[in-house]
């Protein structure tokens, strides 16, 4: 005959062990909930008016996606980087504890954005979606036509100029790089440049690799650099962390050969969305061959061109 002593004694471990097994399963559900609630996908009735709070974490991204392309942002600090595409904006800090202000414009509204530290992964904005403007459809009476291709013409106005270092020479080096215009539009980005051989060997040529210097520390501000060519002791004075390499879409040249006192011209077409900040890149063209070279061990005259864009 079983002992009544024994079958409590039982009853009340099989209690035990389902009250851990309860308590288990709560303390999990709440971890779930607490972190659904701290990680944000949020939505957002932003306006011209409205400044829209969003906190961000290093080696993290938040997206910005609004209702209509962006034309334009603009950011109060180069401690985050800000890029966009077509209605989506990419934010990310560059540095721990970074906090700015920052501009989104559209061809209807300016939104206005105060990018704070999150402190923690678990309490940041991953993505802020704005609430779409409802926009009555408008009834079209006839037929509008296709936009036409831009012509050489339209395409040469809506180029811009490069400014030179001031009290360029053309006699300094036997190879010397000028960058005339910029032509840029959905995502692409066209230099055109020209080549001039003062040496007095032929020298060949090929379309440039094109790298963009990050980490770059320059003893005046880049913002009123913008669109210009640097000259040799501006570009002595920069202090740079890395360069990367960008995708280079297409490149023409003149001729694949220049001979002495010639010149070519030449354009390459890069693939480079539009950012907040301005970026410093290089165009790096072969080095010029000397005649008594002894050894591959000597020091190379580099062909170069900085563009702050």
């Amino acid at each position: 005959m079983r002992s009544p002593g024994l079958s409590n004694l039982k009853n009340i471990e099989r209690k035990k062990r389902v009250m851990k097994r309860a308590v288990l399963t709560l303390a999990v559900l709440a971890s779930v909930v607490v972190s659904a609630a701290a990680q944000r996908i949020q939505t957002e009735t932003s306006g011209r008016t409205r400044i829209v709070h969003l906190k961000t974490e290093v080696n993290h991204l938040t997206v910005i996606e609004v209702s209509e392309p962006v034309v334009q942002v603009a950011a109060g600090s180069p401690t985050f980087k800000v890029e966009w595409r077509e209605n989506k904006v990419f934010v990310q800090p560059t540095e721990a504890d970074a906090a700015t202000n920052l501009f989104i414009w559209t061809a209807s509204q300016r939104l206005n954005y105060e990018l704070e530290p999150a402190g923690s992964v678990a309490t940041m904005d991953f993505a802020v979606d704005q609430t779409p403007v409802h926009v009555t459809p408008v009834q079209l009476t006839s037929v509008t036509p296709a936009p036409s291709a831009p012509s050489i013409t339209d395409l040469l106005l809506q180029g811009k100029p490069v400014r030179l270092p001031p009290g360029k020479q053309r006699t300094s080096k036997p190879v010397e790089v000028w960058i005339s215009d910029l032509f840029e539009k959905d995502g692409r980005l066209l230099i055109r440049y020209s080549v001039t051989n003062h040496g007095t060997e032929p020298y060949a040529i090929h379309t440039p690799d094109v790298y963009q210097l990050e980490g770059v520390r320059s003893p005046h501000s880049l913002y009123g650099l913008v669109n210009s060519q640097l000259g040799d002791e501006q570009v002595a004075k920069l202090k740079i962390r890395q360069q990367v390499p960008v995708t280079v879409i297409d490149g023409r040249l003149q001729s694949q050969q220049i001979a002495p006192g010639e010149e070519a011209v030449g354009v390459v077409s890069l693939a480079m969305m539009p950012a907040a900040q301005p970026r410093i890149l290089r165009l790096q063209f072969p080095s010029p061959k000397s005649p008594d070279e002894e050894s591959s061990s000597e020091q190379k005259t580099q062909v170069a061109a900085f563009l702050v864009r």
